[in-house]
């Protein structure tokens, strides 16, 4: 007997049957007449080719081919309501295992701090983490939800912004003792530059400065190009060069480790956004950690 959905259906009907007692009942159950459930478990015992039911104007009762079938059928139909029952649980309550995927900086200097909190505000979530620049589908690469900077290049998935940062340009004092202190962005030509690569193109970014609408892009060298922002800001401090960052990442500029070169040329935003597949049946464990994500990144976004 080849398998497909009439199986499943005849099954469904017949189960019915043995838990109302009678083809009336049944069919309140499942919405049909009574002659309308008579008809389907004849259509099943034919293509079974066994007789499951003794019908009398009485009642209904299973003959001993329909007994035994029932007996092998019953552990089934419960492991499948059981596991219907799971999957419902599943997208109300946040359990389970959450595979997500995090860029560096995100999760260096705004997330990672966190995680403990998060996790222990979901004791039946699992969260299985992977910290990299990645822009690859989610699917693809088997993530529920990825967390990325940059414009959104990929269609097919739902995104929501989660912050905007500015763009600083910042050295070592260090280093400024040493090289001498640019006046202007366009200074910046004959400096040390630390170059980080676009994870697209894996060509560098161009450095551009923006002030009162206007846009200047300079073209920049440096012996080192690192696409690690902790690596990036700690080379900075150590004096190797001049690094832009985003600001909410470049701590050192809190404690003087660092000093922003042009306070008055950093209008340039960059935004974080948020991916996941589909709003759609979304489980409660994407959405629980949309959240998380969004209420951290408040403290840190810096809207025009």
């Amino acid at each position: 007997m080849g398998f497909d959905g009439r199986v499943v259906s005849g099954i469904g009907v017949v189960a019915a049957v043995i838990d109302a007692g009678n083809f009336v009942g049944a069919g309140r159950a499942l919405g049909l007449t009574q002659s309308g459930v008579s008809r389907a478990v004849a259509r099943f015992e034919q293509r079974v080719g066994v007789r499951l039911f003794e019908r009398n104007a009485r009642a209904v009762m299973l003959t001993d081919e329909g007994r035994r079938f029932y007996e092998k059928i019953a552990p089934l139909l419960s492991d499948l309501d059981e596991a219907v029952t799971d999957i419902g649980r599943a997208s109300a309550a946040v359990r389970g295992v959450l595979r997500a995927s995090v860029h560096p900086v995100a999760m260096h200097y705004m997330l990672g701090a966190r995680l403990t909190e998060f996790l222990a505000a979901h004791p039946e979530l699992s969260l299985d983490l992977s910290v990299r620049d990645d822009s690859g589908a989610l699917a693809a690469e088997g993530y529920d939800v990825a967390v990325r900077f940059g414009e959104p290049v990929l269609s097919g998935q739902i995104v929501r912004r989660l912050l905007e940062s500015r763009v600083v340009t910042c050295a070592s004092p260090g280093y400024l003792a040493q090289h001498g202190k640019p006046r202007r962005p366009q200074d910046l030509a004959q400096h040390e530059c630390i170059q980080f690569p676009d994870p697209v193109t894996r060509r560098p970014f161009a450095w551009e400065f923006q002030r009162k609408g206007k846009t200047v892009k300079v073209r920049t060298t440096g012996r080192l190009t690192v696409n690690d922002g902790a690596t990036m800001l700690m080379a900075c401090e150590q004096g190797h060069g001049i690094a832009q960052s985003l600001e909410f990442a470049a701590t050192g500029l809190k404690d003087g480790r660092l000093i922003d070169l042009f306070p008055d040329w950093n209008e340039e935003r960059f935004p974080l956004y948020v991916h996941f597949p589909s709003r759609r049946q979304q489980a409660a464990k994407v959405r629980a950690f949309v959240d998380f994500v969004a209420a951290v990144a408040k403290i840190y976004d810096q809207p025009r």
